[in-house]
């Protein structure tokens, strides 16, 4: 009898069960103080430190996450994975590459393990950017001398890609650059703090140049040198709006115009527009615009900020929204559109008789009223929001299938209310990793709180149900894309 029982035991606690190993994940050692990656070169080392009892498991594998640019981890990108069993002692040295998005100073590393499961210490932040220009490039159409008139200013912008020139860093809209007037090579030039975009209005005499912004990283991506001087002779001018300002875009564009010149360059949110090089300008969205004159030996920059007559509304509801099978919500909308009419959706299809300021939910999906209003300038609002249910009394059976894609089915796994909130029944759920996600005696049918990883196809997960007279119900559960 006592050997048989020992038998027993053996069989259901093995020796050598992973599940008893222990590992400690250090911090990783960064064999590099910034990330400064560019097409050619992209290639950083860092040690992974770790502490493992017994020895790692064959199949184990080291996972090395990359932070957000402000050192969070909640959506992490993965930089390098080790093959299984390829890292057996610590200290050891992998190299990564940084996706071509970095962009930052505060990120951070951490590493990972797979068997056992094990997430080490953050590392220090770091400063990490991908460089896709690095490289001389033209501004002012490469001429180095510029001239505006007394009392005007003068637009310095980057030379897009034509007429030869097919280095532009214009071509990567992500990039933001760094203008600077130069003092000498004595004296460190000044950094137009103001200045993020492609285009400068100088307002005084100086000596100027851009960079592509790479924040701690050193740039290549620099501009000429352009010497803008004050002529004498005084210009002014100015901008006005066909429409008026604000202008109503729903009678169409509205025509700038400006003063009369040799030549004209317009630009809109300091950004030029290419092929805008008449005295007019047909606008058809609200904006910054300006235009650079050359009046024939000196130039002068005008502006305006234009906006359109619209009509503002919102709903006193989140864009998500839970409530029970058979309870309501009730969604009012605030607008101030003039005589505004209503228009509420579910799904894509229109509510009939759904035409008031309030609407009450009372199924789940996806939601959206459009609110209009009609007269001299129409507008239109477009207000969305979704439901989904916490609780179903429909739900009889326990699903093993759901798909949390954000149509609000199947979202969550929603089990009978029988095992939910109040019930005082626990209720865990593990992953085929042997990883404890959830476990309460609470359950609001409200699992996956937040995004699963899908580094498996349909992943699976398990389930233990024990109500509060024991009785115990096990399966498991499978989530699809």
């Amino acid at each position: 009898m006592t050997k048989k029982f020992l038998y027993i035991l053996l069989l259901v606690f093995p020796l050598a069960n992973p599940m008893f190993a222990q590992m400690i994940i250090g911090k990783p050692s960064l064999v590099f103080t910034k990330a400064c990656a560019n097409p050619v070169g992209n290639t950083f080392d860092l040690r992974i430190n770790f502490s493992a009892t017994p020895s790692l498991n064959a199949s184990n594998q080291f996972i090395i996450e990359l932070s957000s640019p402000t050192g969070d981890f909640s959506a992490p990108k993965i930089l390098y994975t080790t093959a299984m069993g390829e890292v057996v002692n610590s200290d050891k040295i992998v190299s990564v590459s940084f996706p071509t998005t970095t962009f930052g100073e505060q990120y951070r590393i951490r590493v990972k393990s797979t068997m056992p499961a094990a997430t080490g210490q953050n590392s220090d932040f770091f400063g990490a950017y991908y460089k896709p220009h690095d490289e001389q490039f033209t501004i002012n159409n490469a001429n180095s001398q510029a001239s505006y008139c007394q009392g005007g200013s003068y637009v310095l912008s980057i030379d897009p890609n034509a007429n030869g020139i097919t280095n532009s860093p214009l071509a990567f809209p992500e990039l933001t650059y760094n203008w600077f007037q130069f003092n000498g090579d004595t004296v460190p030039p000044t950094v137009l703090a103001t200045a993020s975009t492609s285009s400068y209005t100088v307002t005084k005499p100086g000596i100027y140049y851009v960079e592509t912004n790479y924040g701690t990283c050193t740039s290549n991506s620099y501009s000429n040198r352009v010497e803008v001087t004050a002529s004498g002779t005084t210009a002014s001018a100015s901008i006005t709006s066909s429409q008026g300002n604000p202008f109503c875009p729903s009678q169409g564009a509205t025509i700038l115009s400006t003063s009369t010149g040799s030549s004209y360059q317009w630009f809109k949110d300091n950004a030029k527009i290419d092929g805008a090089t008449s005295q007019t300008y047909a606008a058809t969205t609200a904006g910054l615009y300006s235009v650079a004159i050359d009046f024939g030996g000196c130039n002068a920059t005008a502006t305006i900020q234009l906006q359109q007559t619209s009509s503002t509304s919102s709903i006193d509801v989140p864009d998500r929204n839970t409530i029970a099978s058979g309870d309501s919500l009730l969604v009012t909308v605030t607008t101030d559109a003039v005589s505004p009419t209503y228009q509420w959706f579910l799904n894509g299809e229109s509510i009939p008789n759904a035409t008031q300021s309030s609407y009450s939910a009372t199924l789940r999906g996806n939601y959206k009223v459009v609110v209009s209003q009609a007269g001299t300038c129409n507008s239109e609002n477009v207000l969305q929001f979704a439901v989904a249910y916490t609780t179903d009394p429909n739900i009889a059976n326990i699903p093993n299938l759901i798909s949390p894609n954000g149509d609000f089915i199947n979202d969550t796994w929603i089990i009978p209310t029988a095992y939910t909130s109040g019930s005082n029944t626990k209720i865990v759920i593990i992953s085929s990793n042997g990883d404890v996600v959830l476990q309460t005696d609470n359950y609001q049918n409200d699992w996956p709180t937040t995004a699963l990883d899908f580094k498996n196809i349909n992943p699976i997960y398990y389930y233990i149900i024990t109500t509060k007279d024991n009785k115990t119900v096990k399966g498991s559960i499978t989530v699809m894309k």
